[in-house]
């Protein structure tokens, strides 16, 4: 099979590299905590129903972080690439896809919506029965095999929450691309793949925040933030944040957010403070931190009755929810949510208008831009508190 040196995004040439394997810069993660290699990789063409994109810009989520970090012994699997946040161009497509074509900007999903399976033309789940999230998942789903290969001596390097987008290109299944039009914002286009379509989603389609309601959001990052946007638009009347870092409170104001706690300020648990603001207790509760103590500050903060609170933090397994089962008897709920329950390929194209229209404003969720070879700066930005979204320019 032939084969295509990949250099930049002006060499971007469909006509040469349609059909070849690629060659390209990619961030390889070898081992848990260490840095990762910038190197030379081999990326097969896309065969049935999958989908080779050039990546434009990707950046760094907590998700990331995490599976660098090796929280969760059971997903690990090395050499592999990390990425899951991005927009890139399509470059070809494998037999029996329709709905993307050569050259149409796309944003890839974590995610998946086949559109076939009972779980897709369900209107209750955002989850799909193929192609839904799998942090366990490392192969495509075709053959069971790897499509980014070492240059020198071809071990299969793995893939990653069906997007590894720490390359300069990508094969993905079609289920997890979503097309964009071409005079979308393409830098703001990348957040859209989790962090702020997962935020907002939790406020919009989760929590359904109503006009005049009260919400507390605990983590000021970028998945707070946007539901802090959502529920802006939503009309809520109050909207409480909690975060241990003050410096995080003039970006919550920026999205609306009317007021704010540092639960290393008082002695009062933070539960006990926000029903004091807010007469008894928030009608919503945005968990977006993934520590079982803050989620049951976020469920006791809720009014009782009526009170609800989403999960969208992620959590190192096994973790049990602290909470006993009559606590659920007086009326407050609890519920978890994958990117937001938005339908990647229904749902998504909707979102990319309101973002273009600036219902919601995704300007501020940039707080950093680098190049793609600085990768390990970027990580270090967001280890360190100091970034909300770190963008990287391939």
């Amino acid at each position: 099979m032939a084969m295509f040196l990949g250099k930049s995004r002006n060499s971007f040439n469909p006509r040469e590299t349609a059909g070849k394997i690629i060659t390209c810069n990619a961030a390889v993660l070898e081992a848990p905590k260490q840095p990762l290699v910038l190197e030379k990789i081999l990326v097969d063409p896309p065969q049935e129903m999958e989908v080779r994109i050039k990546i434009l810009y990707t950046s760094i989520c907590h998700t990331d972080l995490s599976a660098w970090q090796g929280e969760n012994e059971a997903q690990l699997a090395f050499p592999r690439i990390l990425g899951h946040e991005a927009v890139g161009i399509v470059e070809s497509v494998g037999e029996g896809v329709e709905d993307v074509k050569e050259g149409d900007h796309v944003i890839p999903i974590f995610n998946g919506e086949c559109g076939d399976c009972k779980y897709c033309k369900s209107e209750i789940t955002n989850l799909c029965g193929k192609f839904r999230v799998n942090p366990f998942k490392s192969v495509m789903e075709n053959d069971g095999k790897c499509r980014f290969r070492r240059k020198d001596g071809g071990q299969p390097i793995f893939h990653f929450l069906n997007t590894s987008t720490f390359t300069e290109y990508s094969v993905l299944d079609s289920a997890c691309v979503v097309k964009i039009p071409p005079d979308s914002p393409l830098k703001q286009m990348s957040l859209l793949s989790c962090g702020v379509s997962t935020g907002v989603g939790a406020a919009w389609n989760v929590a359904n925040v109503q006009p005049g309601s009260t919400v507390a959001v605990f983590g000021l990052g970028a998945l707070g933030l946007a539901a802090g946007e959502g529920a802006r638009f939503r009309g809520a009347s109050k909207i409480i944040g909690v975060d241990i870092n003050p410096n995080k409170f003039p970006k919550g104001r920026a999205v609306g957010m009317t007021e704010f706690i540092n639960p290393k300020d008082g002695s009062k648990p933070v539960h006990e403070r926000i029903r004091e603001m807010s007469n008894g207790g928030v009608d919503y509760s945005i968990e977006c931190v993934g520590k079982l103590d803050v989620l049951r500050e976020a469920f006791l903060s809720t009014h009782d009755g009526w009170g609800k609170t989403v999960l969208v933090g992620i959590y190192s397994s096994p973790e049990l929810i602290p909470l006993h089962p009559m606590e659920l008897f007086n009326g407050r709920t609890i519920t978890g949510t994958i990117f937001g329950n938005v339908k990647g390929k229904t749902d998504l194209p909707n979102l990319v208008r309101d973002c273009m229209n600036r219902v919601v404003n995704l300007e501020p969720f940039i707080t950093h831009e680098l190049p793609f070879e600085k990768i390990n700066e970027a990580f270090a930005l967001l280890t360190n508190g100091d970034a909300l979204r770190c963008l990287l320019h391939l």
